[in-house]
This record gives C-alpha cells, structure tokens and sequence, in this order.
C-alpha cells in the first residue's frame, strides 16, 4: 500500500506546475486556504513538522508573494501568515490539474465496481491519515 500510494503520489506531482513551491509548500497553501490564518508553529504542528524545518519554505512562499507574513503587536517574534491571492491561484491550478490527470486515470483504468472500491478505501485511507501515531500513546 506505501508503495503503491508514494507512485501515485510521485505521477500526480509530475503533472504540476507550481514553480518550485514543493510538495510542502502546497501542502501549507493548502492548509492556509482551508483553515485560515495561523501561526508558523501551528502551521507545523498540524502538518507533523518541526517548526525549523518550515523556514526555508515559507521565505519562499513569502519571497513569492503567496503568504503575507504580519509581525504580532505584542510579540515580534510570532507572526500570523495569510495566502494571498497568488497562493490561491497556484493552489487551485495545481488541484485542478491532478484532479483532471487523476480522473482521466480513473476513467480509463478503473471498471465501474472498481471505482466503488477506490471510493471505499479512500475513505479508509482518509481515517488512517487522521489517526494518532500509535507510538506516542
């Protein structure tokens, strides 16, 4: 399943075309569109990430004009980070064009019943996506 889901992975990031944003940097584009402004440590703790290991990312959303950082008035150190609107277009263009090539995939790989399977285990796979890592219990 790893295996299978890190190929399908890899086919649909090769059909995007978001100048060097990386698969990280739309996944917080992403997470900015979905869930609204938030802080850089928010921002880590809800993809699993190290807060240190966002900076080079966000200096290139940022440098890119698809965040807008704002320094907190009470603390400098904190700043809440925004998309913009350029965030937004490269978000949705780059879903729309692996929604396109996946569906196509689907379309002319997948029977019918097949297709209901793919529905149900997307599901599962959502559920185990959202679970708690079992080793931090």
């Amino acid at each position: 399943m790893r295996s299978a889901l890190a190929r399908l992975n890899r086919r649909l990031r090769g059909h995007d075309d978001f100048d060097g944003v990386g698969s990280t940097g739309l996944s917080l584009l992403g997470r900015l569109w979905r869930d609204g402004p938030s802080s850089a440590a928010a921002l880590a703790a809800a993809e699993r990430l190290k807060p240190q290991s966002l900076t080079r990312t966000l200096r290139t959303l940022e440098e890119r004009s698809l965040i807008d950082r704002v320094a907190d008035e009470n603390d400098r150190r904190r700043s809440t980070i925004t998309i913009t609107r350029s965030g937004v277009d490269v978000l949705q263009r780059t879903v729309r064009d692996r929604e396109r090539w996946l569906t196509q995939a689907i379309d002319a790989t997948l029977a019918p019943t097949e297709r209901d399977v793919l529905r149900i285990a997307t599901a599962l796979l959502e559920r185990l996506a959202d679970a708690d890592d079992p080793t931090e219990a």
